[in-house]
């Protein structure tokens, strides 16, 4: 049975996770890690995609961004990925993947869980006891979030835009979201709904994709289907 098409419409953020193959390793050294995300700017520049967050970790990327097309988001991954292996084998004369399979990736409701995704990609550093303050890693957009430093990378979504009129108010009202924990049914929502590439957020964002799509955008209904005997009869009977 072949595979269905991810979930990708223009103008709705995907949080995006890309794996090292069998848990591997996908940066070895800084000089790595600043190439990616060189490679990451310029290729969602062309593409069309607007970064909002991301991270970095030893065997896995977090992103999130919202493409301009439909599309768009599959190639910049195809091509970040392939011109990355290319120069990983060269600098390190490895050969074969670095990549486990397809990157997976999760619609995500603007109005309802996007900033939560913001946190929850740029605290994966703390969540893995890495650091206790996310702003001592270097390899995330916390920094430019929620501080204000330069990351040429970094296109602010218009929900972050909105928590303050100043960059000063956006940064301070930022942090304090990042103070707070995300609750463990937030955590559960956004690792399932990412692993299993389904729509996050509420029922109206949900029904809203599978109308545009004309496909299922979350889990199928637990069940079988309700027998139509009795209505039939009762509708026969009017």
């Amino acid at each position: 049975m072949p595979r269905q098409p991810r979930l990708d419409l223009a103008n709705i953020p995907q949080h995006v996770i890309q794996r090292g193959n069998d848990r591997q390793p996908c940066f070895f050294t800084d000089v790595d890690r600043v190439r990616y995300l060189q490679d990451l700017r310029e290729i969602a520049l062309r593409e069309g995609c607007n970064v909002h967050a991301y991270v970095l970790m030893t065997n896995h990327v977090h992103l999130l961004m919202t493409p301009a097309a439909s599309g768009q988001v599959s190639r910049l991954m195809q091509f970040l990925g392939r011109r990355y292996v290319r120069y990983i084998n060269d600098r390190y004369l490895r050969t074969g993947t670095l990549w486990e399979g397809r990157y997976k990736s999760s619609l995500v409701d603007r109005e309802t869980y996007l900033l939560h995704c913001y946190r929850y990609i740029e605290l994966n550093p703390v969540r893995a006891h890495m650091t206790a303050d996310p702003l001592d890693y270097a390899w995330s957009s916390h920094a430019h979030n929620a501080f204000g430093h330069d990351d040429p990378l970094i296109h602010p979504h218009p929900a972050y835009l909105a928590l303050g009129s100043t960059d000063a108010e956006r940064q301070g009202a930022y942090r304090a979201l990042a103070m707070e924990n995300l609750s463990k049914d937030d955590l559960a929502a956004i690792r399932v709904h990412l692993q299993r590439q389904h729509a996050l957020g509420s029922d109206r964002f949900r029904i809203a994709i599978e109308k545009q799509l004309s496909r299922r955008a979350g889990p199928a209904k637990i069940g079988r289907p309700r027998k139509a005997t009795q209505e039939q009869s009762s509708e026969s009977a009017l």
